[in-house]
């Protein structure tokens, strides 16, 4: 009789900790809705509605939408949900319908149709809610702008995970397997009929230290500023097109690089072509750009494929022997 008792009493308490949880879980979604309408946005959703009892938290909300006039950016879905453990709420997966969502700039509206999107966030217990991953990943997708297609693929993943040796570090991953561009798109990159509908390979893969974890003071002071990048793999492969480098950087208090990346390209001379094809190369550059490569290439021994190195020293970035200019400084805001 008494475990009885001692059961229904853990169940109360169970009862009054996830309803409450879920209050404050709803009252800071809602809260954050009231907040951008204070800040002169359209903020606002047909239904919520809160569920997952006992063992999760999945809070539902009807026809989202978002506009900020200052910026002219707007979004709307039929419906997302936040779903979370009922005993740590700082785990959370953000679910797209699988309808259509519309993306608009302006009186451009663009169509995103995606299976299985979610976004995840895993926050580490305690006050400064230090960031330990974060993603957002998606099945068989699809973009459209005024009823033509703009690109699509077979899955997206994006990834940012903490070592869990060193807290400054994080690990960021972009995979988005058998991307296909549509026509206009195809168009701006120079892409020749004779090249398949889709990539074979666009992929990055790199660390980076920054001077301190992300956690929230990411959102009340400042950024985390990245100390030192190290690129493993960055990949992009297009029938026989294909580019890749590696390599890494330190980056200065000042957000200065200076580093190394090596580059690969194969079939550079078609690339050019496609860079000359598309408006970004005017024919004369593009003449000059053809002799100097050519005979960065023949250095290496194979004249269809090229091998040099982005160097960036003082402040000047370097292809090879050939400055480009000044470095970007990489400072986030």
């Amino acid at each position: 009789m008494r475990l009885i008792r001692v059961l229904v009493g853990l169940a109360v308490l169970w009862c009054l900790v996830w309803g409450g949880t879920a209050f404050v879980l709803r009252q800071a979604i809602t809260g954050w809705f009231d907040a951008r309408i204070a800040e002169g946005w359209q903020a606002d959703y047909a239904e919520i509605s809160t569920g997952g009892f006992p063992l999760r938290h999945v809070t539902v909300l009807r026809e989202p939408a978002l506009a900020d006039p200052g910026t002219g950016r707007a979004w709307s879905a039929d419906a997302i949900s936040l779903d979370s453990p009922a005993v740590w709420p700082g785990r959370q997966s953000l679910r797209f319908a699988d309808t259509p969502q519309y993306i608009s700039y302006f009186d451009n509206t663009s169509v995103l149709t995606a299976a299985d999107m979610v976004a995840d966030l895993d926050l580490a217990v305690g006050l400064a809610l230090q960031l330990r991953s974060m993603g957002l990943s998606a099945g068989p997708w699809s973009l459209e702008a005024a009823e033509r297609p703009v690109a699509s693929g077979a899955g997206l993943t994006m990834a940012m995970v903490q070592d869990e040796a060193v807290a400054e570090t994080y690990g960021i991953l972009l995979d988005i397997p058998d991307f296909a561009p549509g026509p206009r798109l195809r168009g701006l990159m120079g892409g020749a009929e004779s090249l398949p509908d889709t990539f074979g390979a666009l992929a990055m893969d790199m660390d980076v230290r920054f001077d301190r974890p992300w956690d929230r003071r990411a959102l009340d002071e400042r950024r985390p500023q990245p100390q030192r990048i190290d690129l493993r793999l960055a990949e992009v492969a297009w029938g026989p097109l294909r580019i890749s480098a590696a390599g890494g950087f330190d980056v200065d208090a000042e957000g200065v690089p200076e580093g190394q990346i090596t580059i690969r390209a194969e079939n550079w001379r078609e690339m050019l072509r496609m860079a000359e094809a598309a408006g970004a190369l005017p024919p004369a550059a593009a003449q000059s750009a053809e002799r100097a490569l050519g005979f960065l290439a023949g250095l290496g021994g194979n004249a269809g494929a090229l091998d040099v190195q982005l160097n960036v020293t003082g402040g000047v970035v370097a292809l090879g022997p050939i400055p480009l200019g000044p470095a970007p400084r990489l400072i986030l805001r």
